[in-house]
């Protein structure tokens, strides 16, 4: 740096100027979001056709409405063992929430509980099987 009078030159200003070697960048990067907006009637129609290719290669289960007493990780993973789901990625899928299934899943690997309502396309398709609770599919046959 050099003083600011009676050099004879101009200010000098400040050392992270761009203009100076070792000084900071003039355009630097911003920050952006990368999301795409898609369409309501667009994200429907790819959550219709991937149930459809679901149903199409038998990898969709309906089951009875069950509830759990409390949160057992145990029994759940017994349901899932006696439906042969126990080894490959399954979404359970229920009408609304309820807290001790949703407990008792959360722990095992490949299982994961969701609402109508929180069931995406990107799940559906990650999962190899679609596990629904008849109050559901009421629910999903209204929203479709």
């Amino acid at each position: 740096m050099k003083r600011q009078k009676g050099t004879g030159t101009a200010r000098f200003g400040d050392i992270k100027n761009p203009l100076f070697r070792g000084g900071g960048r003039a355009f630097g990067p911003r920050p952006r979001s990368y999301g795409i907006k898609l369409n309501k009637k667009v994200k429907d129609l790819a959550r219709k056709s991937a149930l459809s290719i679901k149903a199409k290669n038998n990898q969709v289960l309906i089951l009875q409405d069950f509830n759990l007493e409390a949160p057992k990780t145990k029994e759940f993973a017994n349901i899932s063992k006696n439906l042969k789901v126990d080894d490959k990625k399954s979404i359970f899928v229920l009408n609304e929430r309820n807290k001790n299934v949703y407990l008792s899943s959360r722990n095992l690997k490949n299982s994961k509980v969701v609402t109508i309502s929180e069931l995406n396309t990107y799940d559906i398709m990650n999962a190899s099987t679609l596990l629904f609770v008849e109050s559901s599919i009421d629910v999903l046959q209204k929203k479709a």
